[in-house]
């Protein structure tokens, strides 16, 4: 089975999208094979990535049985990344399942059936805890998530931790922390380094060393359909990415050890 790393946070315009499509091209770029999951329903993921219309998307997959991840995987122009695109019907999705006592196994269960396509599936949730984020993080050993470095972003993560904790002994024993990755981080400014300082008091052992800095060039990209990695591979936000992605693969190996 691959490895399941879900990019979670409840808050928005944390960079999560942005952390999701990098962090999984530049594992494509280190030769692995990634699937990306893209479970939100505003599909920023999949128009990041994507200039067309997709007949099967995520929600396809959650809702009708019969639909699997071969069905709806496309190759990205990344070479070794592949994306389950998201779509608006997602939301009409969360309502579909709702009722469904087994609502939270759905994506897992389509999971099961994978063999070894990907080594790795990075899943793009909503800045919510509704059922797809529940979906995600059953399905998931790991989640990721990034902290913007603003004072109130700092707050929003309890609700996230104590989902986490539930989810991990109650339905999901092998789900772990992997590590929370400060995003959107100007050194130059005072609540940067306040943010920064405070999250590695709280978090100590498990914020990456990485952070993610301001730059424009990664809200260009999306424009481009191309990770920042591609679009400006010398850009110092395309570098820290990289950089970041050695600091998860060195976690995940060592998981691996201890496990």
């Amino acid at each position: 089975m691959p490895t399941v790393i879900s990019i979670a946070n409840e808050k928005g315009g944390v960079g999560k999208t942005d952390l999701s499509i990098n962090l999984a091209s530049c594992l494509a770029q280190e030769g692995k094979k990634i699937l990306l999951i893209d479970l939100d329903p505003q599909a920023n993921a999949t128009r990041y990535l994507l200039d067309e219309e997709c007949a099967l998307t995520s929600a396809n997959l959650l809702t009708d049985s019969v639909v699997s991840i071969y069905d709806t995987a496309i190759q990205t122009q990344v070479q070794g990344l592949s994306l389950v695109p998201g779509s608006k019907a997602l939301s009409a999705a969360q309502l579909h399942l709702a009722g469904d006592p087994d609502m939270q196994f759905k994506l897992k269960r389509k999971l099961r059936f994978l063999t070894k396509h990907y080594e790795y599936i990075l899943i793009d949730t909503p800045p919510s805890l509704g059922v797809l984020t529940i979906n995600a993080l059953t399905a998931s050993n790991f989640v990721i998530v990034p902290l913007q470095t603003h004072y109130f972003a700092l707050y929003g993560i309890s609700d996230l931790m104590e989902t986490v904790e539930k989810l991990k002994h109650e339905i999901n024993p092998d789900l772990e922390l992997l590590g929370i990755a400060l995003t959107m981080y100007d050194k130059r400014t005072r609540i940067s380094r306040e943010v920064e300082a405070m999250a590695e008091e709280r978090f100590d052992g498990k914020l990456f060393a990485t952070r993610i800095p301001l730059c424009v060039r990664a809200a260009e990209s999306p424009s481009h359909h191309k990770p920042v990695t591609m679009y400006a591979p010398a850009s110092s936000v395309a570098q820290s990415y990289r950089i970041l992605t050695q600091e998860l693969l060195q976690c995940l190996k060592g998981c691996e050890i201890i496990l």
